[in-house]
């Protein structure tokens, strides 16, 4: 981590350290976590590194922005890097996290060809590996894991998984091994390690009321295929506790850097917040915090309390100026002569109000406004960072300017990069 002395977040330094091998981007959902994994990876490889972008995001927005068609659960090589990054060995890769295969690759590797087989068809193993909870933040520490040995790459970045909480994906590993570790699953494993006659005894009498109720509850099929997958899966559950515990070493080493990302909204940064404090109790190395949408304004001399002032005047001096149509001293309209045709006078028509333009006047005071509103959010924002900044002045922030639309490609990617590294454009460049 590379503070500057206003104590923003340096994000070249940082990649730019070969002892810096995996950065993990986290955060709630909605912040921009996807985008943020992306730019890191783009800037990264053309200043470069070898690098692979690790994403778990379902929306697919990184294999468009890059120009694949799609994303699996192999690395993928991405063209458009820049000739100079090529040239000085730059590589940016790209994969999407397939859950349930990276459990069959486990398996695969663990076992032997028979009982492979039998897990892999096991309905209930099946069931598990799609879905289970905390499977797909387990299954993103297992590849991190894999890719982190493979030593392919020298810098892997990965986008953590859209959870409901950014805890997640650090409480993965310890969710699973509890559950392997549970009263349940021993008791289940129990008759496979006594085995013969003996275990079958075992599993008549000792888990008579067991298997009663949970085959009301579950169904005596659903039941069997957990007996039998628990017993295919014995020799395999001591490796997912080794796995997880290495892979969670990994991520407290010096070579790994956390980078936080929020938005400038109060529920965001109070998760970042937590995040912070426990990264700090898991001693897990923190880079800093990415301040994602920071709007701005170009005109942020002139106040929301002026704007609105200065509107509402142009309004009573544009009201004050209109007249009723009649003007003073005006004659007396003469009697109609003679050869006029007689009959009523028809009646005056009033202008129809969607042939009107708008004066300058009204559209400068609506400017005005909406100016005031766009200070109105920026002081919000800046009260909601001031907050955090007072609760944890040790994390180094840099911020990006919101930007106008989606990004689709790799120069918006490459853009986002360069207000990363930047810490956030000046005020007014984005809205």
């Amino acid at each position: 981590m590379t503070l500057n002395p206003e104590g923003a977040l340096d994000i070249d330094p940082l990649l730019d350290d070969p002892a810096t091998r995996i950065v993990v981007c986290c955060g709630s959902g909605g912040v921009g976590k996807t985008t943020t994994a992306a730019a890191l990876g783009l800037r990264a490889a053309e200043r470069g590194r070898k690098v692979v972008v690790l994403t778990i995001d379902p929306a697919r927005r990184l294999a468009q922005s890059m120009g694949i068609d799609s994303l699996d659960n192999t690395p993928r090589r991405v063209k458009g890097i820049s000739p100079a990054g090529e040239a000085a060995g730059g590589e940016l890769h790209a994969m999407m996290l397939d859950m349930k295969r990276t459990f069959d690759e486990i398996v695969e590797a663990h076992a032997d060809k028979g009982r492979a087989e039998a897990i892999l068809g096991n309905p209930f193993y099946q069931s598990l590996s799609a879905g289970f909870a905390g499977t797909q933040e387990y299954m993103a520490m297992e590849k991190l894991g894999q890719l982190r040995s493979r030593d392919e790459w020298d810098l892997i970045v990965v986008d953590t998984p859209p959870s409901r909480s950014a805890l997640d994906f650090l409480d993965a590993p310890k969710r699973l091994g509890s559950f392997l570790d549970g009263k349940l699953i021993r008791v289940l494993m129990a008759p496979a390690k006594v085995g013969g006659r003996a275990g079958m005894k075992f599993l008549n009498v000792g888990m008579s009321m067991m298997t009663g109720a949970l085959g009301k509850l579950l169904g005596g099929q659903l039941l069997r295929d957990v007996q039998t997958f628990v017993a295919a899966m014995d020799t395999m559950f001591g490796g997912f506790r080794t796995r997880a515990d290495a892979t969670y070493k990994l991520l407290q080493a010096p070579g790994t850097a956390f980078l936080v990302v929020a938005a400038p909204e109060r529920d965001a940064l109070r998760e970042a917040a937590y995040f912070v404090e426990r990264l700090a109790a898991e001693r897990m190395p923190l880079a800093g915090l990415v301040l994602n949408r920071v709007h701005g304004s170009g005109a942020d001399q002139l106040s929301a309390e002026r704007a609105l002032a200065a509107a509402e005047n142009l309004d009573e001096r544009r009201i004050v100026d209109q007249t009723d149509g009649k003007e003073e001293g005006r004659a007396t309209p003469e009697a109609p002569s003679p050869e006029a045709p007689s009959g009523p006078e028809p009646a005056p028509t009033d202008p129809d109000p969607s042939t009107e333009h708008p004066s300058t006047e009204q559209l400068t005071a609506g400017l005005l406004r909406l100016h005031a509103e766009r200070m109105r959010l920026v002081a919000r924002e800046q009260r909601t960072r001031d907050r955090f900044t007072a609760l944890h002045p040790e994390v180094a922030v840099t911020e990006v300017a919101a930007l106008p639309g989606d990004v689709h490609d790799l120069a918006g990617l490459r853009d986002i990069g360069d207000r990363l590294a930047a810490g956030g454009t000046p005020a007014g460049a984005a809205s």
